[in-house]
């Protein structure tokens, strides 16, 4: 499946989408057991069989998973193992600074390659450091959460955070390949699989109505972690976000459209101190929001606005939090996706049909953080 296609549900998933932008090409490979075939397939990633290797990944990650990593490797292709804390806090230039100077006190060169093994925040990070050190050297990505397999591991965005907001330091920097092995995913929280489960809403919601039904109608199996839900769901996802990179790599018009619910959802996990909500529990707050001024401007019909409700609300629950709407304004006015001053913001008119608009108020979004805050405050 190249990523202009779409995943058939009546037919045998294609476990390889293609990634096709004007600056690069790389796989990503869903599947289960991928993890303890990473080292045996490195040097036909690679072409560079003498490549040293350098893993950047969460204690956690390699508490549970990382005897089964290093066991694809040979005992003089073993990779070198650095340590980023969890959490959104941990997301930022001082650690970036740190794992640089691991990197060069170990050896590494522009031949080395790194690969980045855990959630998002080590995806983004790792990504970032591979971008920058020594002017950029590969990396490969092994996405351990839902919501890194189904979104950021691809489309080559990384970046870190300042205080003043997300992701403001950052490169485009592709990576080789993407490994996304549906197997971690039994160790996850049920908690973070929700979370993730919401970007793949999103991914229905924007541009693939086949996914958006079969979210809603394989809820049970996908919550419970069945393997081949879990690969339909991230194919999918994986397959949609491809084309659209595909189409509009530097996020000049197309790509717009991956932010439904996110201007309002980084600023929300802004407000709380990215202490309250995961990552896609804000963008799913953000989803309902933007649906609302949808629904508000008469673009969106009550029937379809309730299913994309519901469905959110399906992948629930979400934890509910208390800010001032004066403070989520003030966030989202420091969103980098302003341009010239213009806030630009993503409404859906239809399953499967999102649209970029630059002429959203603050009184509709004060009327949709109304509603949205008072049923999170419940």
């Amino acid at each position: 499946m190249h990523g202009g296609g779409r995943v058939r549900y009546d037919e045998i998933i294609v476990s390889t989408i293609h990634v096709k932008t004007a600056s690069a090409s790389y796989p990503v490979h869903v599947g289960s057991n991928l993890v303890s075939k990473i080292g045996r397939h490195l040097r036909n990633i690679t072409g560079k069989p003498g490549s040293r290797v350098f893993v950047v990944t969460s204690p956690v990650i390699w508490s549970l998973w990382g005897r089964e990593f290093v066991s694809s490797f040979t005992k003089d292709q073993a990779p070198t193992v650095l340590f980023l804390a969890p959490g959104e806090q941990h997301k930022r230039l001082t650690n970036v600074e740190r794992l640089a100077t691991e990197l060069s006190a170990a050896g590494a060169d522009r031949s080395s390659v790194l690969i980045a093994f855990g959630g998002g925040i080590v995806g983004d990070t790792g990504g970032f450091l591979a971008a920058i050190y020594m002017r950029g050297i590969p990396y490969i990505q092994i996405p351990t959460t839902l919501l890194a397999q189904v979104d950021s591991s691809v489309g080559g965005k990384t970046g870190v955070n300042l205080a003043t907001g997300k992701n403001l330091i950052g490169s485009f920097h592709h990576p080789l390949s993407v490994f996304a092995d549906v197997n971690v995913l039994e160790t996850l929280p049920p908690r973070e699989l929700r979370a993730g489960l919401f970007e793949s809403v999103k991914a229905g919601i924007i541009r693939d109505p086949s996914l958006f039904r079969y979210l809603e109608q394989h809820r049970e199996s996908i919550l419970a972690c069945d393997a081949t839900a879990l690969k339909r769901v991230v194919s999918a996802s994986v397959a949609m976000k491809a084309e659209v990179v595909g189409i509009d790599e530097r996020e000049s018009g197309l790509r717009m459209i991956l932010n439904f619910g996110h201007t309002l959802g980084h600023a929300m996990e802004a407000v709380t101190g990215y202490k309250k909500l995961l990552h896609g529990e804000a963008i799913a707050w953000g989803m309902l929001a933007a649906l609302h001024v949808s629904r508000s401007r008469g673009m969106l019909s009550e029937r379809e606005a309730h299913r994309m409700e519901q469905l959110i609300r399906a992948y629930g629950p979400l934890p509910g939090f208390r800010v001032r709407i004066a403070d989520l304004l003030d966030a989202a006015g420091r969103d980098k996706k302003h341009r010239a001053g213009t806030r630009r913001f993503v409404l859906t008119t239809g399953i499967g049909k999102a649209v970029v608009v630059e002429d959203v108020t603050d009184a509709e979004l004060t009327s949709a953080l109304e509603s949205t805050l008072g049923e999170a405050a419940r």
